[in-house]
């Protein structure tokens, strides 16, 4: 089997996550004047697939080394070329971030929907994982945050699991920061997000959960109930708080 040659030490691993993660896809909540700029933010997508900042087996035994290698090398990898074709066909300048095409996805076509959401959840999605840790769980301002948007830490925690385990069919759960600066759960059908202006929860999401089939069939089969208490096992909730402080208002 194929290995991915990125295999960083946990402490090398988690002094680049955060950095590398605000890479892809952190914005701040207004979403349309911040990508209306002729400069490019900061923290932004871009229209290619980045590496991982971790081996494929790295995040055994939540999220076996198989499943990370088909899930990154086949279906992400399909969602970021299909991406470029439409971004092509639809005349997109893609020297700009992906956000400034999701912020107003209700004007382009299915195909781009579909894939620049792919592209944008699965680079997101990478990087708020890392290896599995003894200790789990945020602190300091996102713990803070957590407990005055939800009550408590657990309260979060089964919110979100229960938008995770209840998603019909294919979609993903999110923890994302609404206009207002309030940390927020919602689910999206398929490859939508929070940031589309389709989207029926609206704001930028700092936590993302897959939970279409391809993303754990191998190791749980049906058992997506389990997949999803497993995952936070490996959060990397270092990026998650980066994630926070850059998208409060």
């Amino acid at each position: 089997m194929k290995t991915n040659p990125s295999h960083p030490s946990r402490r090398t691993f988690l002094a680049n996550s955060a950095k590398a993660g605000l890479t892809v896809g952190l914005l701040g909540t207004g979403i349309s004047d911040l990508f209306g700029q002729e400069s490019q933010p900061e923290f932004a997508t871009g229209f290619t697939q980045q590496p991982l900042a971790y081996g494929y087996a790295a995040l055994e035994p939540h999220i076996d080394a198989r499943t990370m290698e088909i899930h990154y090398t086949k279906h992400a990898a399909a969602y970021s070329s299909n991406l470029r074709d439409a971004a092509k066909e639809e005349s997109v300048d893609t020297t700009r971030p992906l956000e400034q095409v999701l912020a107003s996805i209700s004007k382009y076509s299915t195909k781009m929907r579909n894939n620049g959401g792919g592209h944008y959840n699965h680079e997101l999605f990478w990087s708020i994982l890392s290896p599995p840790q003894s200790e789990v769980g945020p602190e300091g301002p996102l713990l803070e945050a957590l407990k005055t948007s939800f009550g408590s830490y657990e309260a979060f925690v089964s919110q979100f699991e229960t938008a995770a385990k209840a998603r019909f069919g294919s979609g993903w759960a999110w923890l994302l920061v609404d206009a207002s600066g309030k940390l927020v759960v919602s689910s999206t059908p398929n490859q939508d997000n929070p940031l589309m202006d389709i989207a029926e929860v609206k704001g930028t999401p700092i936590l993302g959960l897959d939970v279409w089939e391809h993303a754990y069939y191998l190791h749980y089969q049906n058992r997506r109930a389990d997949y999803v208490t497993a995952f936070w096992k490996v959060v990397n909730w270092n990026a998650v708080t980066a994630r926070y402080a850059a998208a409060k208002p």
